[in-house]
C-alpha cells in the first residue's frame, strides 16, 4: 500500500469535488446525459420511458435501484440504442470525458462493449475509432478550460456471447489507439472466465492487460477463475472476496466492566483471500452500485454494511468508482462523500484509496509515477 501523506488535514469542510481522481470501473453506455438519451433517441426513432430528462434520469435511477443485478442490466437497452452510430458514439464519449473532468477525474479508464454497437451497419474497428475520436475530442475540450485529463479505452467482450477471442484480438489491435486493456462483462453467474480461457491466453501472450468482472454477481469461485483462467490484474468489483474472510469475536478479558464493546474480533483470510491481498490485486469497488445490485446482500442490507471498509482496514488494494454514472445517480464525488458520512474518511483516507487506484492503472510506469506524484501535490496543497 502507498504511504500516505503524513498530518493531512481530517477537516472535509470543503467541496471533495476539488480533489484529483482515478477512475478505473466506469462505463460507457452507463454515464449519458438525459438530455443526450432524449435527442439520439428522436434520430434514432427509439422509444423512451421519457422525454423529460429530469423524469428519464429518474426511471433510470428507480429502475436501477431494484436490488437486482438483471433488472440493473435492462436499463441498457436504451443507451446501448442510442450508441449505433458513429456521430451518437462520438458525442457519448466527449461528454463522458467532460463530466469526468467536471467531476475532479484526472485518469479514467473507459470500458465498453463495442460488439453492441453493430446494429447500424459498424464494423468493430469502426466503432472503436468512433469512441477514440471522442474521448479525444473531450480531452481537448477539458484542456480548453484549463484542466488535464487522461483517458483508455478498456475493450470489453461480453460473457453470455462468443466473440471473446475477437474482441481479444480488437483489443490488441487498437492498443496504439487508445486502447489500454481488456475486460469481460455482463451476467456473471454461470459464466465463468474459463469459458474464456483462450481468449487471456491470446491477451497474455500480447502482453496486453486484462481486468475481470469477477466477485460481484457471483462469489469465490468466479474470483479464483478470473485469477487463473483470466490472468486478471485487478478484479471488476471483486467485493465478494469478503467472503473469505472470516471475523471470530470473543470477549476481551482486558476490557473494563462499563465498556460497552468488550468484545475482539480475530480475523483469518482464506487462501484466496490472502492471495489477492498480498499481491496487491486490485478491487474496483463501487459502492451504491454493490448496493443497488445485491452484490452485498449477504454482509447486510445498507450501505454501512459493505465490507469495503473491512477489506480497506485489512489491507486490501481498494479502490473506489462508480460502476454507472446514469443508472446510480452518482458521482466520484458522491462516492468519496458516501465513505466521509458512514466510515469517517479523512483526507488521508480518501488519498490512499486515489493512490491505490492510480498504481493500479493501466499506464506505463513513468505515466504511473507522475499521476502519483501529482495527486500527492494536489493533496499538499490542501492541507
Amino acid at each position: 500500500m502507498t504511504e500516505t501523506i503524513p498530518d493531512a488535514a481530517p477537516d472535509l469542510d470543503f467541496d471533495l469535488k476539488v480533489l484529483p481522481k482515478v477512475s478505473l470501473h466506469d462505463h460507457l453506455d452507463g454515464g449519458l446525459r438525459p438530455a443526450t438519451i432524449i435527442e439520439l433517441a428522436e434520430a434514432a426513432g427509439h422509444t423512451l420511458p421519457s422525454t423529460d430528462p429530469v423524469a428519464l434520469g429518474e426511471w433510470f435511477r428507480e429502475s436501477a435501484d431494484s436490488g437486482s443485478l438483471v433488472r440493473y442490466l435492462e436499463t441498457f437497452d436504451h443507451t446501448i440504442a442510442v450508441m449505433q452510430t458513429k456521430e451518437g458514439l462520438f458525442r457519448v464519449a466527449k461528454e463522458f470525458v467532460e463530466d469526468l473532468a467536471d467531476d475532479g477525474v484526472v485518469y479514467g479508464e473507459v470500458r465498453w462493449a463495442p460488439e453492441q454497437h453493430l446494429q447500424k451497419g459498424l464494423s468493430l474497428d469502426e466503432v472503436v475509432e468512433a469512441v477514440q475520436a471522442g474521448l479525444e475530442a473531450g480531452v481537448d475540450a477539458v484542456a480548453e478550460t484549463g484542466r488535464d485529463i487522461q483517458v483508455g479505452q478498456l475493450i470489453t467482450a461480453m460473457r453470455h456471447a462468443d466473440r471473446s477471442q475477437e474482441i481479444a484480438e480488437l483489443a490488441v489491435r487498437h492498443r496504439n489507439n487508445g486502447a489500454v486493456g481488456f475486460d469481460i462483462a455482463g451476467a456473471e453467474d454461470g459464466f465463468l472466465p474459463s469459458r474464456f480461457k483462450d481468449a487471456f491466453t491470446y491477451l497474455a501472450q500480447h502482453n496486453f492487460p486484462a481486468t475481470v468482472h469477477a466477485g460481484e454477481a457471483a462469489g469465490l469461485e468466479s474470483i479464483q477463475s478470473a485469477l487463473v483462467d483470466g490472468r486478471a490484474l485487478r478484479l471488476g468489483h471483486g467485493v465478494r472476496i469478503a467472503e473469505d474472510v472470516t471475523i471470530e469475536f470473543e470477549e476481551d478479558e482486558g476490557a473494563d466492566a462499563d465498556e460497552v464493546d468488550d468484545t475482539i474480533g480475530m480475523v483469518t483470510l482464506g487462501e484466496l483471500a490472502s492471495w489477492v491481498r498480498d499481491r496487491g490485486i486490485a478491487l474496483e469497488i463501487c459502492p451504491s452500485s454493490n448496493l443497488q445490485t445485491g452484490a452485498i446482500a449477504g454482509f447486510g442490507e445498507g450501505i454501512e454494511s459493505h465490507p469495503l471498509d473491512m477489506l480497506y482496514q485489512l489491507g486490501f488494494n481498494v479502490t473506489i468508482n462508480t460502476d454507472n454514472r446514469l443508472m446510480s445517480g452518482v458521482t466520484l464525488t458522491d462516492e468519496f462523500e458516501l465513505l466521509v458520512e458512514t466510515f469517517d474518511y479523512d483526507l488521508d483516507d480518501l488519498l490512499e484509496l486515489t493512490l491505490n487506484a492510480a498504481e493500479a492503472a493501466f499506464l506505463p510506469l513513468e505515466e504511473k509515477e507522475a499521476l502519483v506524484e501529482y495527486i500527492n501535490e494536489a493533496y499538499s496543497d490542501l492541507g
